[in-house]
C-alpha cells in the first residue's frame, strides 16, 4: 500500500511538472527561423472603417520581420492586399480626407513593397474607374481570381477577422 501511494505521488509530481505547474519558471521568447514571406491578404469588410484594424495585420507581419533579429529588407517580403468589400471606398481619391489615415498607412506600406489591388468587379459596382484610385492601387479583373492566383504561386492567405471590441483590456485581465 505504501508503495502504491509513493508511486502515485511520484506520478502526480511528473504529471504536474509536465504541465509546468511544479516550478515557477516563466515563458520564453522563441526566435522562429523565419525566411522570405509570401502572403496575400484578403480584405472584405462590412464597414469601411475596419480597414484601419486590418492594416494592423499587415503591420504585424512586416514589423517583426524587418526588426532584429531578422532584419529582413522589404525585398524579402512579397505581400499583396486584395480589396473587394465596402472598404474599397477608402482608396478612392474623392474620399481621401475621410480616410486619410488609412490611405497614408497604405501608401507607406506600398513604399515598402506591399502591393494593393482592388477588384475590378467591385470597382464597377461602385461606379469607379481606374483613375478614381490612388497611384499605389492596381485594379485587377476579379478579387477571387486574384486570391486564387497568388495562392497557386505559393502565397499564404491571410483573411483578417475584424471584430467589434466589447471589453477594454483592463476589464478582462
Amino acid at each position: 500500500m505504501k508503495r502504491a501511494i509513493t508511486l502515485a505521488m511520484i506520478l502526480a509530481g511528473i504529471f504536474i511538472q509536465g504541465f509546468g505547474m511544479a516550478d515557477e519558471k516563466t515563458s520564453r521568447v522563441v526566435q522562429t527561423p523565419y525566411t522570405e514571406q509570401k502572403v496575400v491578404f484578403d480584405f472584405y469588410f462590412d464597414n469601411p472603417e475596419k480597414i484601419n484594424t486590418a492594416l494592423y495585420w499587415v503591420r504585424s507581419l512586416i514589423n517583426p520581420l524587418m526588426d532584429a533579429p531578422y532584419g529582413m529588407a522589404p525585398e524579402f517580403l512579397d505581400i499583396k492586399v486584395v480589396i473587394h468589400g465596402v472598404e474599397i471606398v477608402t482608396v478612392a481619391r474623392k474620399n481621401y480626407e475621410k480616410y486619410k489615415d488609412a490611405v497614408e498607412r497604405m501608401r507607406y506600406y506600398a513604399s515598402l513593397g506591399v502591393e494593393f489591388k482592388v477588384c475590378g468587379l467591385a470597382a464597377e459596382d461602385y461606379d469607379y474607374d481606374t483613375d478614381d484610385f490612388h497611384e499605389f492601387i492596381d485594379v485587377v479583373p476579379s478579387a477571387i481570381t486574384e486570391l486564387a492566383h497568388w495562392q497557386l504561386q505559393g502565397h499564404a492567405l491571410i483573411t483578417p477577422q475584424v471584430m467589434e471590441k466589447k471589453y477594454s483590456i483592463e476589464e478582462i485581465r
